[in-house]
């Protein structure tokens, strides 16, 4: 009897082993899929740059816009994000101008910007001086008197009574496409390869990109990729999208964690365990957009001096020198306080300012050094500060003898603290002072609120 006992202990115990190990496996793959997305060679050194065309100038033109772009060039903008250039819908619009974001054609420009052959000049423009373009697609929905509700009604959602429905309450101005029909992925794909092909942009930020079924992407990605490699942020942070139809996601987690460490909520700890998380539950080599503001926060939530006050720099600058890809909102290079009016024209008020210095040497050196490249290719975060420290987030990135050395003061009072780390040692340049220091195993750091030094080498 006792031997039968321990053969059935013995069993279970063999099963509850390998039911372990499974669910473990199973666990990983969930927590962590594997990418089979193709990052285009020239993205992983590049900075997003977000254009609100309606308010970047007066006339809010391409021709006018074009004017900006050697100071982008200069600042070390890469990868040019332009909010939707199509028509607005009239129906249900709201306020006078309408939102981007309410399409009514998908293959036409808004004339309030230029016509389509003014685009087409400004791409190649933008390309011979060695930046990028990519669009801001939206797939979810679109105004309610786009021409698809004429030639493709069975295109869109309908209620009981077979009326045309926003996709969110609030949402009047737009309709709600409806995936269901697989004529409109045919569609889709199709408008989406005319700006690739006729206009030779280099991808799309897809707007709300979670609220489209996945699969849609999947294959929109692999049809587009057919003509040339392309790059695609997503308006989502799920995972599942940066497997094969996405490059890049938001990082809205990190937003919202710095806004927390800024008003006390949370601090340099909170750090280590966002980028653990990170690190576990999304693809590798997969892209993060880090921010401090875009169009949406500016305008509705507040701009990055409302969210972040006296750490506003700190953040952006920490935006900048962690893994993922920095977004500059237009505006942030001149300290813009205001938030944009988003239905009605509220032109920018473009005048010097120390802050484009300020990310010129940011961005400049994100083309530069190696150890900052997005995804595998940069170097992964060595932390140096010590893991228990609440106020102190301290690390090194260094790839190929490229080397990153910052430290920043997640807090609003003034820290001492010894820095002790055999990574540290070297000759650097202080990135903002342009000067020379060196480093042994231990260096002394007194920080003032919210305070940061970022140092920099490049391979011999």
């Amino acid at each position: 009897m006792l031997s039968i006992i321990n053969k059935f202990v013995q069993t279970a115990i063999f099963f509850f082993f390998i039911a372990f190990i499974l669910s473990n496996a199973f666990l990983k793959t969930y927590a962590q899929p594997k990418s089979y997305v193709k990052h285009p060679a020239w993205s992983y050194n590049q900075t997003i740059y977000e254009v609100n065309l309606r308010q970047y100038s007066e006339s809010g033109s391409f021709a006018d816009f074009a004017k900006h772009l050697p100071e982008l060039k200069k600042m070390g903008a890469g990868i040019l994000w332009f909010m939707p250039i199509n028509p607005i819908g009239v129906k249900n619009r709201k306020g006078k101008l309408g939102s981007y974001y309410s399409v009514q054609n998908y293959e036409t420009v808004n004339p309030e910007f230029g016509t389509l052959k003014e685009f087409k000049s400004l791409v190649a423009k933008i390309h011979k001086m060695g930046m990028y373009v990519i669009l801001d697609w939206v797939a979810d929905h679109t105004s309610w008197d786009n021409v698809w509700t004429k030639e493709h009604p069975g295109f869109y959602k309908k209620d009981s009574a077979g009326n045309f429905i926003p996709p969110v309450k609030d949402w009047t101005d737009v309709i709600a496409l409806d995936y269901s029909n697989k004529k409109l992925w045919t569609a889709m794909i199709k408008a989406m390869e005319f700006w690739v092909k006729d206009c030779n942009i280099d991808g799309f930020r897809c707007d709300v990109a979670d609220m489209v079924p996945t699969p849609f992407w999947d294959e929109a990605r692999a049809q587009l990729e057919k003509i040339k490699p392309i790059f695609m942020l997503a308006e989502a942070e799920k995972p599942q999208l940066q497997v094969k139809a996405f490059d890049m996601t938001y990082s809205w987690t990190l937003y919202d964690l710095m806004h927390e460490i800024y008003i006390g909520k949370k601090n340099a700890r909170d750090v280590i365990k966002f980028f653990d998380n990170e690190q576990k539950k999304f693809p590798e080599n997969s892209f993060r957009m880090r921010f401090t503001s875009n169009h949406d926060e500016n305008s509705w939530n507040g701009t990055e001096f409302e969210k972040f006050g006296d750490a506003a720099k700190t953040f952006a600058a920490f935006t900048v020198v962690i893994p993922g890809m920095p977004l500059c909102y237009n505006g942030q290079e001149i300290g813009m306080h205001k938030r944009l009016k988003f239905f009605e024209k509220d032109p920018i008020n473009w005048k010097p300012s120390p802050y484009r210095e300020f990310y010129t040497k940011l961005f400049n050196l994100r083309l530069k050094d190696k150890a900052l490249l997005a995804g595998d290719e940069g170097g992964k975060i060595q932390l140096v500060s010590s893991p228990d420290d609440k106020s102190i987030y301290s690390f090194v990135r260094e790839k190929d003898g490229d080397k990153v050395f910052a430290v920043f003061n997640l807090s609003g009072k003034t820290v001492s603290r010894n820095i002790n780390s055999k990574l540290i040692e070297g000759s650097y340049t202080n990135l903002f002072t342009e000067k020379k220091v060196s480093f042994d195993n231990s260096q002394k750091f007194e920080l003032k609120p919210w305070e940061y030094k970022i140092y920099f080498k490049f391979a011999k």
